[in-house]
């Protein structure tokens, strides 16, 4: 049975756009058949994974207005089983055409219906605000899962989400779960990031990860080149903690 699971951070910078791309990336690498949704109207996971924002002929602004079906708007990349819905900025305009439709937090929820069971995975990249892009996917999605960057302001963001996350499981999704929080960007050099990773820890009865992807050149330059880090540095420290990160994400969707 596939499983949809949105990446969503209220805040922006937490890694959010670098997580999908690269645990989509080391999941298709672990050969799961895996659909990444770019639900941000900056494109950034388009791009980070080799596809031309402007050239791609059906983006998920089509598949929302109902211009396309799921499977005419899905691109398949270079990496082995990963395929993308791609976005552009058209996306950003589109959402006032969204407000004027019928059922507008489950557009994308009934677009992927019929695909759903194609995919071991479906993970959708959202933008980093409360709009009505992130209600879609919240909407669709079977669980959530948090990056974190490891920085003072973190647990203020996270205790807001939280509370979005409780009212789309009370008036839109009560099926909705939490999947976990994964930690970003973190500086082992820095006492902060882990007194950021315990406060969390303390004040927050959800599941973290063990593995926490370190701050890491590599893993900064590689969408610059259109490539998950596995493609552009695949020995590096970033690369080692995103493999580590699908093996125990697949082992969570086990229990």
């Amino acid at each position: 049975m596939g499983k949809i699971i949105a990446i969503s951070n209220q805040k922006g910078g937490v890694g959010k756009s670098t997580t999908a791309i690269n645990l989509s990336a080391c999941l298709a690498e672990r050969l799961k058949k895996v659909l990444i949704i770019d639900l941000d109207p900056q494109g950034n996971t388009t791009s980070g994974l080799g596809i031309n924002r402007e050239e791609a002929e059906n983006t998920v602004y089509e598949l929302l207005i109902g211009d396309a079906s799921a499977e005419e708007c899905t691109v398949r990349t270079a990496f082995g089983r990963l395929y993308v819905i791609p976005s552009n900025v058209d996306l950003a305009g589109g959402e006032i055409e969204l407000m004027e439709m019928k059922n507008r937090e489950y557009l994308l929820k009934n677009a992927l219906d019929p695909i759903k069971e194609d995919y071991d995975y479906i993970l959708i990249d959202c933008p980093p605000s409360l709009s009505l892009l992130t209600l879609n996917a919240l909407s669709a999605a079977d669980s959530v899962l948090i990056p974190v960057q490891c920085e003072y302001y973190a647990l203020e963001g996270l205790t807001q989400l939280m509370k979005t996350i409780n009212l789309v499981q009370e008036r839109l999704n009560e099926d909705l779960k939490i999947n976990g929080i994964v930690f970003t960007m973190y500086d082992a050099r820095t006492n902060l990031s882990g007194d950021v990773v315990e406060n969390v820890k303390d004040n927050l009865d959800v599941y973290v990860y063990k593995t926490i992807i370190p701050r890491n050149v590599r893993l900064a330059e590689s969408p610059s080149y259109g490539l998950p880090i596995i493609r552009y540095d695949t020995h590096s420290a970033g690369a080692q903690k995103y493999r580590e990160l699908a093996k125990e994400f697949v082992k969570r969707r086990k229990k």
